[in-house]
């Protein structure tokens, strides 16, 4: 028989605590549900995360947030993809949130393009047939239509964000529902002699708090998952080496970023009027032992230098980090030390554990938030359900171990199809063994442009074909339905898909006019 769920206590604030605060005093119908969050001021948070993924949207929607309101109080800007440069031999590519191109007669769009080329016909890279990469690199944006008749409903879009603020909106929201909050630290944790599972919390001012369910939020510490439960952690750290991050934000300086995106890889000039636009893509720059992030806000830019103390001194990661900003930073770096990996249960006795608590993942493809949201939505799936038992563990841990593994190796495979060679980090990640998961998606691909499509896990079959086609990893064929179709008509079609592509982007409005006249925050918030 389960165990009846009414006190839900989460240990720890930050974006993690707080999300979970606001979707359970909002989604969670059952009458009888109280939720509780601890957190103290005096530890701080990680508050690197500021790209986000399209998910992101969706739970701000199920919570009935409004999107203007929050992009004022986040300082946040759209985001239609993560521009990677150096990574391919191409000098840059993006990711895009949207397809590539149409599906034409249940075939994947690329596998037509693919015949085009292989027959010689000059029809352009595959990029050009993806109206989110159009529109990043002319510093547009538009919002996408539900008609799917329309060119304008093949993307999606995310945010980017300050993470502190974030947190700072998702308590307010969930406070304003009835969470307490208590601040403090806890000192002890107590667990039931006959079950094992955790009976209450000694809080330093002597408070005992119990609880029916326990949030673990505490971050890489693991307070409640790992150091009372000992769950174990399973280590990733020898396929994804970085463990180290110098992050800083600066001042925003778009015009001279604009002049730098002219000179490097494929990256047009921007258009007239709009050198002093703000980019609606996060950058992601190969360097010599990791790589280096670009996220702009309203209000500054974050940066930060992603890598491996094993091949790198952290002194020469920070000088490199500070030289390559492209405005003045307004703090000092700060030092981030992490492993990856994940914890061997998130969900063990009555302790589910969310965010950093429960693994971790580099931020290369803004996931962090993603991995929060998909727990969360798990939970609450599981919990609306009705007692608590067993085979509901079983299914959260399944379901989350999943989507670990499948984000996992789409970040794996970043670093093993590179092409930086005589550099250490590059040479050794790019001659590892990776996962036998990861080892089948790509001779999947590499045999007839192949890419796996699943229902449960985060990236789509056109993110994997960007990360392959950006960097080069090339398929020996295509899909031979695609011959059906004669080849000029096949032709035709691309041209005349690339011409709407040019002319729907040219209808968008400027990214920054786009913020202007539906989220610019007020000038004092600027300021902060």
């Amino acid at each position: 028989m389960g165990i009846q769920v009414h006190r839900i206590v989460i240990l720890g604030g930050g974006t993690a605590g707080w999300m979970c605060a606001a979707a359970f005093s909002r989604l969670l119908r059952a009458p009888g549900y109280s939720v509780r969050l601890i957190e103290s001021d005096d530890i701080g948070t990680v508050g690197v995360g500021e790209a986000t993924l399209p998910h992101i949207k969706d739970f701000n929607d199920q919570l009935g947030i409004n999107e203007a309101a929050f992009m004022r109080a986040t300082q946040a800007t759209f985001k239609l993809g993560i521009e990677f440069r150096g990574w391919g031999a191409s000098g840059a590519y993006v990711h895009p949130f949207g397809a590539f191109g149409q599906d034409w007669a249940g075939i994947g769009f690329h596998h037509y393009w693919r015949r085009a080329r292989k027959a010689g016909i000059p029809v352009g890279a595959l990029e050009d047939y993806s109206i989110a990469i159009a529109a990043a690199r002319a510093y547009r944006f538009d919002f996408p239509t539900e008609d799917a008749n329309s060119l304008r409903s093949h993307y999606a879009y995310a945010y980017h964000f300050d993470a502190a603020l974030y947190a700072r909106f998702m308590r307010d929201f969930a406070t304003g529902r009835g969470v307490r909050r208590t601040e403090g630290r806890v000192i002890d944790v107590r667990l039931a002699a006959e079950s094992g599972d955790i009976a209450s919390l000694v809080m330093q001012s002597g408070e005992v708090v119990e609880g029916d369910l326990f949030i673990d939020c505490s971050g890489f510490a693991g307070v409640l998952i790992d150091k009372a439960l000992k769950t174990g952690w399973e280590d990733w750290s020898a396929w994804l080496p970085c463990d180290r991050a110098w992050a800083v934000p600066s001042m925003r300086s778009e015009a001279a970023q604009a002049h730098r995106l002219s000179s490097v890889g494929r990256l047009p000039l921007p258009e007239v009027g709009m050198t002093s636009g703000i980019t609606p893509y996060t950058r992601s720059t190969a360097r010599e032992a990791g790589w280096q992030w670009r996220i702009p806000l309203q209000h500054r830019t974050g940066n930060g230098y992603v890598f491996s103390s094993a091949f790198i001194d952290e002194g020469r990661v920070m000088e490199s980090l500070l030289s390559d900003l492209d405005a003045p930073a307004l703090a000092d770096p700060k030092l981030l030390r992490f492993k990856t990996g994940r914890r061997r249960e998130s969900w063990r006795r009555n302790c589910i554990a969310i965010g950093l608590a429960s693994g971790f993942l580099e931020p290369l493809e803004s996931t962090s938030l993603y991995l929060i949201q998909a727990a969360i939505t798990q939970a609450l799936k599981l919990l609306s359900a009705g007692p608590v038992d067993d085979r509901m563990r079983r299914e959260f841990n399944r379901a989350i171990d999943l989507e670990y593994q499948r984000v996992r190796d789409f970040l794996i495979l970043h670093y093993h199809a590179n092409i930086r060679k005589g550099e250490p980090l590059w040479d050794y990640t790019r001659a590892m063994a990776v996962p036998d998961s990861l080892t089948h998606s790509i001779e999947l691909f590499r045999r007839r442009g192949y890419v796996q499509s699943y229902t449960d896990g985060l990236f789509s079959p056109p993110s994997w074909i960007a990360v392959f086609n950006g960097q080069d990893l090339s398929p020996q064929g295509y899909d031979r339905m695609a011959e059906v179709a004669p080849l000029d008509l096949v032709v035709e079609k691309l041209a005349d898909l690339r011409e709407r592509i040019a002319q729907a982007v040219a209808a968008m409005p400027t990214h920054d006019a786009t913020i202007d006249l539906y989220c610019r925050a007020a000038e004092q918030e600027m300021a902060l």
